[in-house]
């Protein structure tokens, strides 16, 4: 989950990528909060092992328009 902003489903789908480049971006589901002012996004990766996915993780959650991973 982000700020609601124009660039965030873009660069959430670069960060994406950078980890599986078969990645669909046909598959987010975005969800907006009621107020607006957040997207939660459902991004279906393929990672190969623990390592990639921590730096999945770090990469989704060091983003400064997050502000929640799960």
């Amino acid at each position: 989950m982000g700020l609601q902003s124009p660039s965030l489903v873009e660069e959430m789908l670069a960060i994406a990528r950078r980890f599986d480049p078969d990645f669909d971006p046909l598959t987010v589901e975005q969800r907006p909060s009621k107020a607006g002012k957040y997207l939660g996004l459902t991004l279906t990766v393929q990672v190969h092992n623990r390592a990639q996915l921590d730096d999945l993780y770090r990469a989704l959650s060091s983003h400064p328009l997050v502000k929640v991973v799960l």
